[in-house]
């Protein structure tokens, strides 16, 4: 067994064991919170996975402003790959949110800055993602990609301060939350899950991503030996 392989079972191994925490620790670990009750649970996996999403749109970012500036194709995959999981986690928040609300406020959705700002960034990179496949401008897509993905970050910081910013709207999301410390203490093991799971597929994804490379690179040396 190669050392890649040895860091990859030591890798899946570590994320099931934090998998396997979060499961007991929120649903038994946990007190059920008194307003709520059981439905404030999907707390535990909703505002991780919003952090993990958060993580991932600012590495589209990063990469796409690297990538303009250095043309290095590695800024670029970067960027594809913190997109495709960005879209990832913003999806678990899209559902586990109206899952939690439903029990708790009677509604699935209510069109409140918070939740609204985040199907709004959701969408916009699920169209990021989008113009990278189906873009037929040959040569250009990595850089009109980095763009629209340095212009959709402009969403991100809105999604985290829409419940100041936009106070004077009902919302469903509070302001601030009293946890008690076993709370505390599961949302934390919460976070370190979410961030473990994003960081193995973020480094599985950049495998797949080198081993495309490799791959166009030899057919495009193929080709060019014809």
């Amino acid at each position: 067994m190669s050392a890649t392989q040895r860091l990859w079972l030591a890798a899946c191994g570590g994320v099931t064991v934090l998998l396997l925490a979060l499961v007991y620790a929120a649903l038994v670990y946990a007190p059920t919170e008194a307003q709520m009750g059981p439905a404030q649970r999907l707390f535990y996996f909703h505002v991780p996975s919003a952090a993990s999403a958060g993580l991932g749109f600012v590495l589209v970012f990063v990469g796409s402003v690297q990538y303009l500036r250095t043309r290095n194709p590695l800024w670029d995959r970067l960027a594809l790959a913190g997109a495709e999981l960005g879209v990832l986690f913003a999806l678990i928040v899209l559902i586990t949110g109206p899952l939690w609300a439903r029990p708790v406020w009677g509604v699935f959705w209510k069109w409140e800055p918070r939740l609204t700002s985040m199907l709004v960034l959701f969408s916009m990179y699920v169209a990021y993602l989008m113009l990278r496949r189906y873009s037929a401008v040959a040569g250009r897509t990595p850089r009109l990609a980095a763009v629209v993905g340095i212009v959709a970050f402009a969403n991100v910081p809105l999604v985290y301060y829409s419940v100041r910013l936009w106070a004077e709207y009902q919302q469903l999301h509070p302001r601030q939350v009293t946890l008690a410390p076993e709370m505390r203490l599961t949302l934390a093991v919460g976070m370190v899950t979410m961030l473990g799971v994003f960081g193995l597929l973020l480094w599985l994804r950049w495998q797949v991503a080198r081993t495309a490379a490799r791959v166009q690179a030899l057919q495009e040396a193929r080709h060019a030996s014809r």
